[in-house]
């Protein structure tokens, strides 16, 4: 004949059958402090129980509250350098909002031919003897080729009066340029095209800051800004 329970205690159940603990969605759970809390009260529990004969080392205690010392720092440095870089990103805006209306010599190769007159420039890592720069148009058919002759290293300005090699008027518009660069013993010299154009407007919130952009050159980093005009 089979016996029938009648009732199991709840207490008895709960035991058998525990159920899991909920995850906990407050962040607080998860902070530095709430991670020193757990760790003392698991190294307390640690002590508590530990076998007299064979007691904790004290080595291991300390080496432990190292460890813990080290993820607070580390936490804190985190939230510090946040901060830091919310606050530099704000100042870099404002500084670029300046240049709005500004023309700024920034890497590119690009030129706006306008009223005959264009302007782009060279930066040279040594000096050269012989700096070559060639024009083209929109449709990339090279228009002049300019020998600038010697120039020193640094960054220097260059202007284009918009005549051609035929010695024809080249039409306002954009234009593409590359340069080229030798010493006395006839050896590449390091050279960066540079483009000058309008500030335009002022973008924030990238990644690499506040972005300046220049119609003619495109979006540019404000630290790529190597001189304002």
């Amino acid at each position: 004949m089979a016996t029938t329970i009648s009732s199991v205690p709840t207490a008895l159940l709960n035991t058998m059958n525990p159920q899991p603990a909920a995850k906990s969605t407050d962040p607080a759970t998860d902070s530095a402090t709430a991670l020193q809390n757990r760790f003392m009260t698991m190294l307390l529990t640690q002590m508590k129980n530990q076998n007299p004969l064979n007691p904790m080392d004290n080595s291991q205690v300390t080496s432990q509250m190292a460890q813990l010392s080290t993820v607070s720092g580390i936490g804190q440095m985190n939230t510090t350098l946040s901060s830091l870089m919310s606050s530099l990103q704000s100042s870099q805006s404002m500084q670029a909002a300046n240049l709005i209306g500004k023309s700024v010599v920034v890497p590119g190769n690009a030129m706006t031919l306008s009223s005959g007159s264009g302007q782009f420039g060279v930066n040279l890592t040594d000096a050269a003897t012989n700096v070559q720069a060639v024009i083209k148009n929109s449709d990339g058919v090279v228009v002049d080729t300019m020998n600038l002759g010697k120039l020193p290293s640094g960054t220097t300005a260059i202007n284009w009066n918009g005549m051609t090699s035929t010695g024809a008027t080249a039409p306002d518009g954009q234009y593409t340029f590359s340069v080229a660069a030798v010493d006395s013993s006839n050896n590449a010299v390091a050279v960066k095209a540079l483009s000058v154009g309008l500030v335009t407007s002022v973008s924030t919130g990238g990644t690499n800051g506040a972005q300046l952009n220049i119609p003619n050159v495109g979006p540019t980093n404000y630290s790529d800004v190597l001189q304002i005009l």
